[in-house]
């Protein structure tokens, strides 16, 4: 007998984050025979269908929508007032769906507006087991400062649920400290290992390289992140003038913050240091990675971040923070002599930091290359999405 879940997700393919990708991954890799999920979920763009089937997920869309907009108009008003309304169109879209449907358990993806939703079906329909899912990039302080005003029903998004599933320890410590005392499992988002550690044709390498302009004795840093506050690129931006010219900065996504790191290039001097590539297609990435030198994302907080165990598995030296959910996976010689190394860490806010680490991997190529084998190894052993598919099926079938 097919089991059916609905989930809640504030967005969806084509708008595409790590919490939107994780759940295409996952559905794909479910037999529509054992498990058929419907979606509810915003619509944004006009041009979008109200209703589609992507994958394993029957998708509903709702909400009022732009004319082709962006990443960053999905932020901005009015677009960003959609998620005010998101909990209350979705639970009576859920309502009349689970009439017809009668589905087996609800799914909220963040404890947030689609957590909201979660929780109001639940209330209604105290029977039918919820499972919400952490997947919070943003720092829990500022979380908590945002939801003080409804903190108590907020805290109901965690006490209401039968299942919590984290994506790292850091969350799943959150959950607890809101008061849930149930079944709680850290099941981390993967990465597509076949794509980030295949291997490119030289030919295909050096057109990559030559779309990006790097030339012979070039250095180049690459990060692939959402342009917003919280991924901190603007501290690479600042730890490049105490680098030599040859280290270039490689910068492939998009988002609200991208016009103001432009001008920060300028006022730096490094503008002609930096390459904004944009938002790239998922199968491209792992070619700029291939020929990229060192992988730096200096997060100011992170629920966990798929960016970079794609480096890890693409065989790059990684620089991050141990802010949030990185610590569950990037290991420093010296602030982590029990575990192997699987990257380097820096602090928060420090351009030069950062700017001394690349020299330090760059100076070192031996030690580089023995620290990116560890982490490659973690990744592939880790973090492959069948192996996180697996789990999150044993989820749904306890619930």
């Amino acid at each position: 007998m097919t089991r059916k879940i609905l989930i809640f997700s504030t967005a969806y393919h084509p708008f595409i984050g790590g919490a939107e990708m994780a759940i295409k991954e996952i559905t794909d890799r479910i037999d529509p025979d054992d498990i058929r999920f419907d979606m509810i979920t915003l619509r944004f763009d006009g041009n979008l269908p109200k209703f589609e089937k992507i994958g394993n997920v029957n998708v509903h869309r709702i909400g009022f929508t732009g004319k082709n907009p962006s990443i960053g108009d999905l932020v901005r008003f009015p677009l960003k007032i959609n998620k005010l309304f998101f909990p209350f169109w979705a639970c009576l879209r859920a309502f009349r769906l689970h009439k017809k449907n009668r589905y087996d358990a609800v799914w909220a993806m963040m404890a947030a507006f689609a957590g909201f939703g979660a929780m109001f079906f639940k209330l209604r329909h105290p029977k039918t087991p919820y499972l919400l899912t952490l997947q919070e990039g943003d720092p829990i302080p500022e979380i908590k400062k945002k939801t003080r005003f409804v903190k108590p029903l907020f805290s109901k998004i965690f006490t209401k649920a039968d299942f919590i599933q984290a994506i790292s320890t850091y969350l799943g410590k959150w959950a607890r400290n809101m008061g849930f005392n149930g079944p709680l499992e850290i099941v981390p988002n993967g990465v597509d290992t076949k794509l980030f550690a295949g291997e490119y044709s030289k030919e295909e390498l050096i057109e990559s390289a030559k779309v990006v302009g790097k030339k012979e004795g070039d250095r180049f840093l690459v990060t692939t992140s959402r342009l917003v506050k919280k991924n901190a690129v603007d501290d690479v931006i600042r730890s490049l003038k105490y680098l030599p010219e040859n280290v270039k900065f490689l910068v492939l996504g998009d988002g609200p913050d991208s016009e103001m790191l432009r001008k920060l290039a300028e006022e730096e001097g490094v503008a002609g240091r930096v390459i904004f590539r944009g938002a790239v297609g998922y199968a491209e990435i792992p070619k700029y990675l291939k020929i990229a030198d060192v992988f730096v994302r200096p997060s100011l907080s992170e629920g966990m971040g798929n960016s970079f165990i794609e480096a890890m598995a693409a065989g790059l030296p990684v620089i991050a923070t141990q802010e949030g959910g990185i610590a569950d996976f990037l290991f420093d010689s010296e602030r982590n002599p029990d575990k192997e190394p699987t990257g380097w860490a820096v602090n928060p806010r420090d351009p030069k930091g950062i700017a001394e680490t690349v020299k330090k991997i760059l100076d070192n190529p031996g030690q580089a290359a023995k620290t990116a084998a560890n982490a490659r190894k973690l990744a592939l052993e880790k973090y492959d999405w069948d192996l996180i598919a697996e789990k999150m099926k044993s989820i749904f079938e306890r619930l």
